[in-house]
């Protein structure tokens, strides 16, 4: 009897310990999942703050001061995953005063005999520099639509923050190129949104 008993009592043990790791293993599950979720937020806000991967800043006005010195804005179009598409900055740089408030505009054309949609990311260099930078309107991450032999004209407005010139780093910054590069979305016939001042080229403005 008391073999049996004990036999019983190891059984109970056991099944208690085998439940206490299960519970385990779904908590720690739980948990990965949650944190898989909050990871993408995170980063961007990561970059954002640290200027990580050329990651710009956002801004709904311009800057308060604007300093008597100049420093070079690049800018750089590319395509993604055959797109056909012909896109371009109206002009390939200039020079800003830091501060200053600044539009520039990029044309994209639809060279194929349908409607094609796409969204465009971006990126800055050097990647510090993207602290520095503040994009007011942008057409970044916003789908477009265009349709057959379309073009459209879509303005940046930017200014680069005052407080470069105080980083230990960003200070010796004298160029800075703007990125862009537009990728085909699938599946997708409609705009989300329209982006930040669009206007048909053919309106000549």
């Amino acid at each position: 009897m008391t073999d049996e008993t004990t036999d019983k009592g190891e059984g109970k043990g056991s099944t208690g310990n085998n439940r206490l790791v299960v519970l385990c293993c779904a908590a720690f599950v739980s948990t990965m999942v949650g944190v898989s979720f909050a990871a993408v937020p995170l980063y961007q806000l990561f970059c954002q703050v640290t200027g990580y991967a050329g990651t710009t800043q956002r801004a709904d006005a311009g800057g308060d001061v604007v300093l008597d010195k100049e420093i070079t804005v690049r800018f750089d179009a590319n395509l993604g995953g055959h797109l056909p598409w012909s896109f371009k900055p109206d002009q390939n740089s200039v020079k800003v005063k830091i501060g200053a408030m600044e539009t520039v505009y990029y044309r994209v054309r639809n060279l194929a005999d349908h409607d094609v949609t796409a969204t465009a990311t971006f990126n800055v260099t050097p990647g510090r520099a993207g602290l520095f930078f503040s994009k007011i309107a942008c057409f970044c991450f916003t789908e477009q639509t265009l349709k057959a032999g379309e073009e459209l004209q879509m303005g940046v407005t930017f200014y680069v923050d005052p407080a470069i010139v105080d980083d230990k780093e960003a200070k010796y910054v004298d160029t800075i190129t703007l990125s862009y590069t537009f990728f085909p979305v699938k599946g997708s016939e409609t705009p989300l949104a329209a982006a930040p001042r669009p206007q048909s080229a053919s309106d000549g403005s």
